[in-house]
């Protein structure tokens, strides 16, 4: 095959699509619609594939409330009452074995073990053991499904969060929100697929970055769309000045046949994209700022979340919005919520996030429930890896910290099929090793996807001479948690 044969058999169905089936803009805004992937270069198999779910899904939408910088399971969900029984002792070589550790305790001459200041109690008919930091989520435990077993290979923040995000630890992957759109699309063509949403805490704070909700290879109309907590929730959405609704529309419709002309000549899919993209932020002009007006919520809601969802960019606003967007057919909505990096002063720091989050947290399991959301909705909730269980630097009894611990953390899930009041997965008793059940980001990877209605190892897409997909080459579907 030469070049130009490749080239055409590429471009075919695009340039085929709008030379000759005589409806202009009309029929790529309708195609877009009814196909959305018909337009970006992949086969008609591919388009099929991708367009639908390959079986039925138990969730329809997914928000993912992420911790940024790694809460300690320690200080949370993994009760280690052994860990208080020893305060102060070496960890065991025979505990710790090979296990890597960061360039921040490796050259410590001790490892002293620390259980938790904050007291544990069990809460629900699961009985399940919840920190004190969190008594709201304490009250909606039996609505969870909490896994002790978590584990990544990645031990730093920016390798393992890339790695969480895109089931990759280097750059340009797709991100989960992004193979979701890929995959599912949207249900509300006046609001993009996959939204993504920042709030801070007052602890320290890791970054974050927009690779974490990037398109990475796949059209970039699949690429995560942050909110702002600023005056205007999405930067360069509203008419400048001078500029009305009628003008913008006109322009825009130039702009678009400008496009296409181009898009004709060179066969670039971006081009498409471009169009796709105008056309949805024209259209997000109007439902935008109605999302985003948290003013008209009534009483009782800004009371279950707290007087905070009232303050753009607040975890708690951003957790109302969260449930507004999915209410309104968002597949994919990605709170990160900075502060969680506790190295010292954890007994200073945590209650403070665990203040900011437990509530609006606990408020959106029971927002969606009462809304009858929750049964198809999943919510995650958890960080990029876990918290060593001995001190990192020097142990007092009033204070310490721990260091990034890859080897076991804690999660929980919400709905979306899963099933409620149960707890997977075992830590020993310090919480160093996993013993039982463990669950790599892969397998959780392909269980989001599962429960999404997607096969993880059939949701691809060809790049580069070969095929890609979000759990790379592993991944396993957890069904134990399945309902």
């Amino acid at each position: 095959m030469n070049k130009e044969f490749i080239e055409n058999r590429l471009n075919f169905n695009r340039r085929h699509f709008l030379k000759n089936a005589g409806l202009g803009l009309g029929g790529v805004a309708l195609g877009s619609l009814l196909m959305p992937d018909f337009l970006t270069g992949n086969s008609p198999e591919e388009a099929i594939m991708t367009g639908l779910p390959h079986f039925a899904p138990k969730a329809k939408r997914v928000i993912f409330l992420f911790q940024n910088g790694a809460p300690s399971q320690l200080e949370t969900f993994d009760y280690k009452p052994k860990l208080n029984e020893m305060f102060g002792e070496d960890l065991p070589p025979s505990v710790r074995g090979e296990q890597r550790l960061t360039g921040m305790t490796s050259g410590q001459d001790r490892f002293p073990l620390v259980g938790s200041k904050f007291k544990f109690n069990q809460h629900g008919q699961s009985e399940t053991w919840v920190s004190e930091l969190f008594p709201n989520i304490a009250n909606v435990v039996d609505e969870l499904c909490i896994i002790k077993s978590m584990y990544t290979e990645a031990i730093n923040h920016d390798p393992a969060l890339t790695f969480f995000q895109t089931g990759a630890q280097v750059g340009n992957r797709p991100s989960m929100g992004a193979w979701l759109s890929y995959g599912l699309g949207t249900e509300n063509s006046n609001l993009p697929a996959f939204c993504v949403l920042l709030s801070r805490g007052k602890g320290n704070g890791q970054g974050v970055y927009s690779k974490l909700w990037t398109n990475g290879f796949l059209d970039s109309v699949h690429q995560g769309v942050q909110f702002s907590s600023s005056e205007d929730p999405i930067l360069y959405l509203n008419n400048p000045a001078g500029q009305d609704k009628t003008k913008r529309r006109a322009m825009l419709d130039h702009l678009a046949e400008l496009n296409e002309i181009q898009h004709r000549e060179m066969g670039d899919p971006e081009i498409l994209a471009k169009i796709q993209q105008y056309e949805l932020a024209f259209r997000m002009q109007t439902a935008v700022p109605e999302m985003t007006d948290m003013t008209k919520e009534p009483d009782h809601i800004v009371k279950l979340y707290g007087s905070d969802c009232l303050i753009p960019g607040t975890y708690a606003a951003n957790c109302l919005l969260a449930r507004k967007l999915v209410d309104s057919g968002v597949r994919f909505v990605q709170l990160y919520h900075q502060g969680w990096d506790q190295h010292n002063n954890l007994v200073g720091e945590m209650p403070g996030q665990a203040l900011e989050t437990d509530r609006a947290s606990a408020a959106l399991i029971t927002d969606l429930k009462q809304r009858g959301l929750l049964d198809e909705t999943l919510v995650i909730w958890g960080g990029e890896f876990g918290r060593t269980n001995y001190c990192q630097g020097t142990l007092t009894n009033d204070n310490y910290g721990r260091d990034h611990h890859p080897r076991c953390f804690t999660m929980w899930m919400a709905g979306g099929g899963v099933k409620p009041g149960v707890t997977y997965g075992q830590t020993d008793e310090l919480g160093y090793n996993i013993v039982e059940n463990p669950v790599h980001i892969n397998d959780l990877h392909a269980t989001i996807l599962h429960l999404m209605g997607l096969d993880h190892e059939k949701l691809t897409f060809k790049h580069l001479g070969r095929r890609y997909r979000l759990t790379d080459v592993g991944g396993k579907v957890i069904k134990p948690i399945i309902a």
